[in-house]
């Protein structure tokens, strides 16, 4: 995941501090793939892109499920979420983020 450098990442204690939960709660959140995080020079990390208001966002638990039922790794769809996606003309979670949600479940569950 190095090679995204422009990612802010935020490691598991900069989330409890945003969110005001336990370490074993923000773990359960990523267990759960309420939010997905990827090793990052060793360190479990996740994108600052997936909360909003200093919460998970919403949107990204389903769509990570239907990647999951797909067959992605937790760090394959990371990935995806991250990178450009040429039917969506942007990343996939700067779509989610806008309000594009339908879509991008559409094209998450055409993957599989």
């Amino acid at each position: 995941m190095t090679d995204l450098p422009e990612i802010e990442w935020l490691t598991v204690p900069d989330l409890i501090e945003l969110t005001g939960l336990t370490p074993s709660r923000v773990r359960r959140l990523i267990d759960e793939r309420h939010l997905l995080g990827a090793k990052v020079n060793g360190v479990l990390k996740v994108p600052a892109l997936f909360l909003r208001d200093d919460a998970p966002l919403p949107e990204l638990h389903g769509t990570a499920i239907v990647l999951s039922d797909a067959g992605f790794t937790d760090e394959e769809a990371l990935r995806w979420f991250l990178e450009e996606e040429d039917s969506l003309g942007t990343s996939p979670i700067a779509a989610l983020r806008s309000g594009r949600k339908a879509e991008v479940r559409r094209i998450a569950q055409a993957l599989a």
